[in-house]
Parts: C-alpha cells; structure tokens; sequence
C-alpha cells in the first residue's frame, strides 16, 4: 500500500474510542489534520467530563456515557489500547465496513518519507526496562532518540513533532509495544524487534493464550534487520519462525547461557555478541560487563542481564558500537518500584518489586535471591499460584499475605510449600503494609531478602503499584527509624 500522508486524513471523519492519553493524544493530533473528530467514552465521571470540556473548547465532539455508539458517516475508528475486541462500537465499525485502528497504527501512517527507524519491544515482563535501556544505548552512540509508546508519551506526539520549532529530528524511536497496541497496527514494520518472554496476560482481552501470543507475534512482521527472540522462551523463537519479513532479516538470539552463533550471551561475567560480528562461528565481541548493569544498586537480577541483552542486540542491529553499549548501560538507571534496594537492616535486604503485578513477573523476581521472606496479594486477575509456588518453595524463608486474593497465593503455599511460614493478614486496607512489614521483619534473619513482589494488582488496596511500593518504602524507613 502507498504511504499515507497527513494531508489524507483532512475532511475525514474519525472516531476516537477512549478519553484516555493516548485517545486524547490522537484526537488532537487528527483534528490538527483537519480531520472532523468525535471522541466516544463509555464513562460519565468528573474526570471525563471535565476531558471532554477541554476537548470541545478545541471544537472537538465528545459523546460521554450511552452516547459512545458509532456516530453516523464515520470513516475510520481509532482505539484507546484497552477497548476489547468484541466491544459492540467495533462490531458496529464492522457492519459498516469501518477499519479499525489504534494510535501506533497512525502514528505510523503519519511517518515521513525520512522517518526515524523504529526498534520495537514487546513482551509480558520487562518492556519498560528494556526499552529505556536501549534508548540509553542509543543515546551513548550520539543518536538523537527517546522511547515511545506504551512507556507513557504518546507516539503519534512524537511523530507529528518531529524537526518542528528547529528540533533535530529523531535518528531512530526506542518504541515499547503492548499487545494491546500491537493488535490495532496491522501495517507496522519495525528495523527490528524483540519478544522477551511470553506468559498467560490479559487473556480477559485477548480470548486465548494463542490470540495473545499472536499480537504479540505482529511485532516481527516486515522486520528488515533482526528480529530478536529469548532463547529460554521457544515461543518467542516459534513467534519469529511463524513471521513474514523482509529478505535478508535474521533471527537473534539472546541468553544468560554461552551464545552459540548468531546470539548474545554471557560468558564469565561478560555480555557478549556473536551475532553482530564478521565471523560469528568463531568470534564474540565483548560488550559490557555484568557489573554494568544499573551500577550501584547490587547485582543485577537474571531477567534484568536479559533485558539488557534484548536492548543490546536491538542496538547492534542498528550499527551501535560495542563501547556504546556498556555506556548506555552504566548510564541507564532502573524505575522505581521494580527490584528496587529500599534498605538493609540487621543484615535483612529490602526490596520493593511493587511492579512484578503478575505471576510472570514474580517468578524473575523471587528467582533473583536466595532466601526470601515473601510479601504477596493483591488482585489476581485471573491468575493461579500453583506454578509460581513450585518454582520458588525452596528459597522461601517465609510468606506474608495481603489483599483481597491472598487466599488464592495461601491454598498453593499449602499444597507446594507447606513447611514455609504464613502469615495470612485478613485485611485490605492501605495500614496493612506497615503491618506487613513488621511481620516480614520478624520472620527474616540475617542474610534474607523481604521481597515485595506481589504477583497480583494493587487496585484493591491502592490506587496503584506506585503508591503500593511507596507505602513498602515508607514501612521499612518506619521501621528502620523504631529500631535504631
């Protein structure tokens, strides 16, 4: 298909479903196409009230509530990511023959003919990470980027923005993909990509653990340099095997283990590639060591060397050199709230791994430590234990529970784990992490870790995973200021 154009969408009339950031974002920049937008919410609240105000001073139509049907003479529907498929506006989309798209999939549309290249992320656990380490790579190289997507800036703000006010325009886009957005971009092609791992996620959405891998899967689709796969997660391989790209585009591989050919790997401590080097049966070039990864804060948990490697191999497709590499990574410094050194005490470590909201991301976080007290619960949305439990009963010292789900994390522990110590807090309420932590304190000895890592949502007692892993933070300083 020819390149759309942004003179295309003038005169067009667009749907916008969601009064979210990306929706919001989206609206705006179309309506600046001279595009005549409607933006559609199935809410009613303050908040989105006082959005659609904002949007109809900017001559923008807002249809709150019952009125979020599809309005009549539409030509093209652009979703928020969190609109399921099955939602009745896109059904009715369908009937009339109406395409419909997310926001990455215009943003895409709306590339130039010199565009920045896209290297694209996507995964169950670590996009976030991975994605603001290869932005950070990038940058060491001297390149003019920044990461994009679903890490929080809207892309289509960026694209739109490019070169304007005398702004160098970006050399290449570090752009971090949900499944959800992957789902709405039917023509994106990426410079390369990486799946990191797959897991049971938001099957609420997708239908089907296949329905999910298979969005997932669309970020290799018309790769032209590399499309990247975990070599610990076959699926992530079968993902690339299963994809239409351009000739000439090869797969690599990454693990923690020695790469064979064409992977990057570790070796004594030592991140390596032979992937990107003139003769990959038998050289390895060194990129960075071990100790690189986010300096100063401890050793780096497994996942994160992975992630690491995924930035690193995404960057060497691009042309990025070695010494690059392990500056980006000295450079990058790791969120909040995901393995995060809050204190020791007592020879007990505290971590706060407020983000790990799912099994998956638990799992990589409990597998970084030896011996651990265990502070889980939450929201399980969906999720079981049983796996999680199993892999992990040997390096629990001892569990305590919150949340509204922690039944569910207690019945495993007594199938899998039942010598461990629980401690079951039968409440729901934000004052019972302090009580968490002086639980977990109690039962940790010198050389323990209490880990927050709570496999589940925190919506039930907070009103995000920011404000859980806060509150975490505030309770191990409370208790360091009554202890000394």
């Amino acid at each position: 298909m020819s390149t759309p154009s942004p003179a295309d969408f003038a005169g067009q009339h667009v749907t916008v479903a969601g009064l979210g950031v990306s929706g919001i974002s989206a609206a705006r920049a179309l309506a600046g196409l001279g595009a005549q937008v409607t933006v559609v919410d199935g809410g009613d609240g303050e908040k989105q009230q006082a959005a659609a105000r904002e949007l109809e001073s900017e001559q923008i139509t807002v249809r709150l509530g019952d009125g979020a049907t599809l309005p009549e003479g539409t030509d093209l529907v652009v979703t928020s990511p969190g609109w399921k498929p099955d939602s009745p506006l896109f059904a009715a989309a369908a009937a009339a023959g109406v395409d419909v798209v997310g926001d990455v999939e215009i943003a895409w549309r709306l590339r130039g003919p010199d565009a920045a290249a896209w290297l694209g992320v996507t995964g169950t656990n670590g996009k976030t990470t991975t994605v603001r380490m290869l932005a950070s790579i990038l940058a060491a190289e001297g390149l003019h980027t920044t990461a994009v997507g679903n890490i929080g800036t809207p892309i289509i703000d960026v694209v739109l923005g490019q070169g304007k006010d005398g702004e160098r325009p970006y050399d290449v886009l570090a752009v971090e993909l949900s499944s959800y957005q992957l789902h709405w971009a039917p023509s994106l092609r990426a410079h390369s990509a990486v799946v990191l791992n797959l897991a049971p996620d938001h099957l609420d959405w997708h239908g089907s653990m296949q329905a999910y891998a298979a969005d997932k899967g669309r970020i290799y689709e018309g790769n032209t340099v590399a499309c990247v796969y975990n070599v610990a997660d076959k699926a992530t391989e079968d993902l690339v095997r299963e994809a239409d790209v351009e000739e000439g585009c090869r797969a690599i591989g990454f693990t923690l283990g020695t790469p064979g050919p064409s992977q990057l790997g570790v070796v004594e401590g030592i991140l390596v590639d032979r992937a990107f080097v003139e003769n990959r049966q038998q050289q390895a070039q060194e990129l960075a060591e071990i100790s690189d990864i986010a300096p100063g804060s401890g050793a780096p948990a497994p996942h994160n060397i992975a992630n690491a490697l995924a930035a690193a191999a995404l960057a060497r497709a691009f042309g990025v050199r070695p010494a690059a590499v392990r500056d980006g990574l000295r450079a990058f410094h790791p969120d909040a709230h995901r393995i995060q050194h809050i204190a020791e005490l007592d020879g007990v470590t505290y971590i706060d791994d407020s983000k790990a909201t799912n099994t998956h991301a638990a799992e990589a976080s409990l597998a970084a430590y030896e011996r651990i007290v265990w502070i889980a619960g939450g929201l399980a949305k969906g999720a079981t234990f049983d796996e999680l439990v199993q892999k992990s009963a040997a390096r629990l010292r001892g569990v305590v529970l919150i949340g509204a789900d922690r039944a569910l994390i207690r019945e495993a522990l007594a199938r899998h784990a039942p010598d461990v110590p629980v401690v079951d807090l039968d409440r729901t309420d934000t004052g019972a992490m302090p009580e968490a932590v002086r639980e977990a304190a109690r039962l940790a000895e010198p050389g323990d870790t209490v880990l927050l890592a709570p496999a589940c949502a925190s919506m039930d007692m907070f009103v995000n995973y920011n404000k859980r892993g806060e509150a975490f933070a505030d309770a191990v300083g409370e208790l360091t200021a009554r202890d000394h």
